[in-house]
């Protein structure tokens, strides 16, 4: 019962078409639809759901909103509860909000985040099926990212934000930034069997950092950043690692501006393991490991 993991982005594009071809060219994920207001629904190879990525067009860029899938139609009764006896407005959407889509909540978090969560979407399958399947399939495009990973959301206050997630939303935290003083620059959360799920970071109200494609080994890594490079992409930094959730990584720009993540390796965080705490006089070493300091983009660049 509760959240499974985070189902889905749904991102502003300059340029629609340009980012259609970035994200199946370069990204490797597939269009699965299109529906009549010009949004564009996209899937990694090993997702078995309808879509995980939205593109609308826009003249912004940036985060329309984060989907949150629910185990059963009975956990969004018991969230839409939770969230109001808390005080949060919750509008229920209706099926079809979004292609594939069951009925959905609707809700902001309070770092101006707008929510969706949804216990059902159609299953179209992943390209090496559920019977006796291969590794991977032949033909992939660009990266061949498999799925979404995560997703890194910026809040005037960050504690309120990770309150939120942790508190009405069940999120459990695998790490920590914290300043001298002991208050809080970021939180890495989770609900699946990874390091983090939704991670949220001091910063400008309603904006998003990055959101992140899965790869499996430094080896994909660093094929990602010949894919990317002989695309012309812009890198913001790596492939390099990351400190803090120990994992690997190459970051770099979509063609409106938003920050995109190639992730492998981390580790298994339980409910019961410790919080790991990490200070800000090591934020360096903490976030890029091997050049143990921050570029000036990463800390300023937000959509």
């Amino acid at each position: 019962m509760g959240i499974m993991r985070l189902g889905g982005v749904k991102i502003r594009c300059l340029d629609l078409q340009a980012s259609v071809d970035y994200y199946t060219k370069v990204i490797g994920f597939e269009v699965t639809g299109q529906d009549k207001d010009g949004n564009v629904y996209l899937k990694g190879w090993d997702e078995f759901d309808h879509h995980s990525l939205t593109l609308t067009p826009s003249n912004r860029a940036g985060l329309e909103h984060i989907s949150l899938k629910v185990q059963s139609p009975d956990d969004l009764v018991f969230y839409r509860n939770k969230l109001e006896g808390a005080g949060v407005k919750v509008e229920t959407l209706p099926a079809g909000s979004e292609m594939g889509m069951g009925e959905a909540l609707w809700f902001e978090d309070p770092g101006g985040h707008w929510v969706k969560m949804y216990a059902e979407m159609e299953q179209v399958g992943t390209k090496v099926g559920a019977l006796n399947p291969d590794p991977w399939p032949p033909g992939l495009q660009g990266i061949g990212a498999p799925r979404l990973d995560h997703i890194l959301l910026a809040a005037e206050d960050a504690q309120k934000s990770t309150d939120f997630y942790m508190h009405l939303l069940d999120f459990w935290m695998s790490e920590r930034l914290v300043t001298k003083n002991g208050d809080l620059i970021a939180a890495w959360l989770f609900r699946t069997n990874t390091v983090h799920d939704i991670a949220i970071i001091a910063g400008p109200q309603g904006k998003m950092h990055h959101f992140s494609f899965l790869l499996d080994d430094w080896n994909e890594i660093r094929k990602a950043a010949d894919v990317i490079a002989m695309n012309d992409v812009k890198i913001d930094i790596g492939p390099t690692r990351h400190g803090i959730s120990r994992g690997l990584t190459i970051y770099f720009f979509d063609p409106s501006g938003n920050r995109n993540e190639t992730f492998a390796g981390g580790y298994m965080p339980f409910p019961d393991s410790p919080v790991i705490t990490w200070t800000e006089d090591e934020i360096g070493r903490g976030i890029f490991f091997f050049q143990r300091e921050l570029n000036e983009a990463f800390t300023t660049v937000f959509t």
